[in-house]
């Protein structure tokens, strides 16, 4: 849980992720670094990752498939427990990975397939009750193309915008406008050809020379980059939390691979584009909640 008497104690960070798993793989060096701070740190979590397949070959067991919702929903309790964060669900069924091609229809009554105006809503329910100063998001390429995280980006959007007007969503609360919101940047070219080339420099084997020789994103989506966070000291704790993740993440993976020593020498900062702003800040920026601050205190009299 935040730190009380910390020097951010009273501001409130929203993120919302398309599976469990994805607030430990994204941004959740800051969220930590935040958390420690005082920050109030809520994850919308919109699917319950129920359709995801196992990336862990220790994990790839009949009986862990057979009761893969439950499992994912535990893992996600611990990953909550160690970022220090609230944590809710948004209550929507995984679409799955579509594969083929062409590829088959998505599964009837799946997150991606609810229209826009009905799955937004528990997000802008969620926005009203815990009245967040900074929200996050994926991009409009859902910051890869599976369709929960491309509707994640969507309902996200919607809701930023319907949360705060008194004409939208009237029976979900009291109208609270966000006032900012970021999309991350987490796997941008830069920072893996810098930590690409500081493997290899090292003399050791980089487990992203095949992505980086399929890198499709145009230079100018990486130039969108507005604020880089300071969070390497949080690295270990968000390495802890992925490693909650066990169906997911395999500790002798990819995620694993390059020396956190490496990671902290190279980049030390988690990378958000900051989107729409109702308070002033200057870019570019090395805090979320430049530009705001918490509540005022009511005046006991």
């Amino acid at each position: 849980m935040p730190n009380p008497s910390g020097p951010r104690a009273g501001l409130r960070l929203m993120h919302v992720h398309a599976h469990p798993d994805d607030e430990s793989s994204k941004g959740a060096a800051s969220t930590a670094k935040y958390v420690a701070e005082g920050v109030d740190v809520h994850v919308a979590t919109c699917t319950g990752g129920e359709r995801g397949s196992i990336l862990n070959p220790k994990m790839d067991r009949p009986e862990v498939l057979e009761n893969i919702t439950e499992i994912r929903r535990q893992e996600m309790e611990r990953a909550r427990d160690i970022l220090g964060i609230r944590q809710d669900w948004l209550g929507f069924v995984d679409s799955g990975w579509p594969e083929g091609d062409p590829k088959p229809p998505l599964p009837e009554g799946c997150f991606a397939l609810v229209p826009l105006e009905e799955a937004a809503a528990p997000l802008v329910r969620l926005i009203r009750e815990f009245r967040p100063h900074v929200m996050t998001t994926y991009d409009e390429r859902g910051g890869y193309p599976h369709p929960d995280h491309v509707k994640c980006h969507e309902i996200s959007v919607e809701a930023f915008a319907a949360a705060g007007d008194p004409e939208r969503y009237p029976e979900l609360g009291e109208p609270w406008q966000v006032q900012k919101l970021y999309y991350h940047h987490s796997f941008n070219r830069p920072r893996m050809q810098a930590i690409h080339d500081a493997m290899l420099a090292h003399g050791l084997e980089s487990p992203w020379a095949e992505r980086l020789e399929q890198w499709d994103r145009e230079p100018e989506w990486d130039a969108r980059i507005t604020t880089r966070v300071p969070c390497s000291d949080y690295f270990g704790v968000r390495d802890q939390a992925l490693l909650a993740h066990a169906t997911q993440i395999d500790p002798d993976g990819f995620w694993f691979a390059i020396p956190r020593e490496v990671q902290i020498d190279v980049w030390p900062t988690e990378d958000f584009e900051l989107v729409t702003s109702y308070v002033e800040s200057e870019l570019p920026e090395d805090d979320l909640f430049a530009g705001v601050t918490p509540d005022p205190v009511p005046d006991p009299a």
